[in-house]
C-alpha cells in the first residue's frame, strides 16, 4: 500500500478507549471514501493555477465533475 493511502486511514481511524482500560480502533468509512475524493480533487492542482486563470478554471471544472460523479457536495 502506498503512503499517501496509509496517510488516509490513518486520518480515517479513531482510537476509542473506555473507563476501564480497553480500547479498539474505529475505522470510519465515510471519513475515509470523501478523503480520498478530496485526494483526486488536489491531484487536478498545479502551481500553474496560482497565476493562470484557465489553469484555474480547469482544475475547478475537474473537481467539481468528481464531486458529482460521487455525489458529494
Amino acid at each position: 500500500m502506498n503512503k499517501k493511502i496509509s496517510e488516509l486511514i490513518d486520518k480515517a481511524t479513531t482510537i476509542e478507549e473506555h473507563g476501564w482500560g480497553a480500547s479498539y480502533e474505529h475505522f470510519d468509512k465515510q471519513k475515509f471514501a470523501e478523503l480520498i475524493i478530496q485526494e483526486a480533487e488536489y491531484a487536478f492542482w498545479s502551481e500553474a493555477c496560482h497565476v493562470s486563470d484557465l489553469a484555474y478554471e480547469e482544475y475547478s471544472r475537474n473537481s467539481n465533475k468528481i464531486k458529482e460523479h460521487f455525489g458529494v457536495k
